[in-house]
């Protein structure tokens, strides 16, 4: 959340104004008193459009700054409750850019991206001016080179103190983007302010999970409300899992056969509820796990398992969805379709319980999917 990435980039020594996070309207009036003078009261929620939903409002005082707070606590902006409020000191901003630093997976590497119109214009000015928008490759090593990234942004264009401020708060998000394992950053808008400096007055910052292990004091920035409870549930069971809208609950082994799934559950004119990837585990207590997770969601109504065995042995997989059903009232039917290591084994394992396993993929998806329709 904003509040959150204000703390990593204070400690990358980029410029925000004075602020501090409240929950409930008597530790925001607190905060305005301790400020002084015009704060911005702003929602703490991962969405856009806070704005335009009530989310940010202006207070003078202690008493109008628990007021607005008591306004915004308990909205839902964007299918999210508002928990917490950034009360943060205002500042009169002489103009706006945007600045980010991203990984560029067409391009395999980190780049800078900036335009000199920032905050709610941005959308309109890569829609309608793109030449606005300035993407600039950065050395995966060194980072921002002075040179080829002022003339990349248009140094010349903003005069010499900007541009260099520019070029010293991209060298630092572009620490903070290696360091920490970051897939974005993006600094919008980035203020000039009275006084000639460069300000973030707003940030959103998002971490590659693969790097989380490795950094292990940003686990506490999760927010529960970024997950449901069968995602939570997935994540400490160690299965690669995703929720969706649909209605067919869909276990896999391997990521790229489970999007492949997905796939042909939409071409044959239903939709997944889910992406699980059981990986590559022969523990028949995943199945088990998994199952579980997958008739806790709400709304399915057939579930498809779709085995191609290499690492993972089919008949562990079979193994694990008859004790599964010794465990679970299951309730929903079942269309399996298992191939590969151990199929042969598998399918006898399960015709001995009477359930049927297909060999080919596009008549069991043809088979769940008859099941919803």
């Amino acid at each position: 959340m904003e509040y959150q990435s204000r703390q990593l980039l204070i400690q990358y020594g980029v410029p925000v104004p004075e602020a501090d996070v409240a929950d409930s309207p008597e530790a925001a009036s607190a905060i305005q008193a301790r400020l002084g003078g015009m704060v911005v009261v702003k929602a703490q929620v991962l969405a856009g459009g806070r704005g335009k939903a009530g989310g940010v409002r202006i207070a003078r005082t202690p008493e109008e700054a628990a007021t607005v707070a008591g306004r915004i606590l308990g909205l839902e902006i964007g299918g999210q409750r508002v928990r917490k409020v950034l009360v943060t000191r205002a500042v009169k901003s002489v103009k706006e850019y945007y600045l980010s630093v991203l990984v560029d997976r067409n391009a395999k590497g980190v780049e800078a991206v900036f335009s000199d119109k920032g905050g709610i214009t941005i959308e309109e000015a890569a829609a309608g001016h793109p030449g606005r928008i300035r993407h600039v490759g950065l050395d995966p090593f060194l980072g921002p080179d002075g040179t080829s990234f002022l003339a990349g942004i248009g140094a010349d264009e903003l005069g010499p103190e900007i541009a260099q401020s520019l070029l010293e708060i991209t060298r630092s998000l572009f620490r903070l983007c290696v360091e920490k394992d970051c897939s974005l950053i993006e600094l919008n808008p980035l203020s000039l302010v009275e006084g000639g400096k460069l300000v973030a007055l707003d940030a959103k910052i998002v971490v590659d999970d693969n790097g989380l292990p490795m950094h292990p004091e940003l686990l506490a920035f999760r927010n529960p409300d970024e997950y449901g409870s069968d995602e939570i549930e997935a994540r400490e069971a160690g299965l690669s899992y995703v929720g969706l809208d649909g209605n067919i609950g869909c276990m896999v082994n391997g990521a790229g056969l489970s999007m492949a799934t997905m796939d042909l559950i939409k071409h044959y004119g239903a939709a997944p509820a889910n992406f699980l990837d059981i990986g590559g585990s022969s523990n028949p207590e995943k199945v088990v796990k998994a199952f579980s997770i997958l008739l806790g969601k709400p709304g399915v109504k057939a579930i498809l398992i779709n085995i191609f065995g290499g690492i993972t042995r089919c008949d562990d997989v079979a193994n694990g969805i008859l004790k599964a059903k010794s465990m679970i009232e299951i309730g929903v039917p079942i269309v399996i379709r298992l191939i590969g290591t151990n199929d042969v084994k598998a399918k006898e394992i399960l015709q001995g319980a009477g359930i049927e396993a297909y060999n080919d993929l596009g008549e069991a998806i043809k088979r769940v999917v008859a099941y919803v329709a």
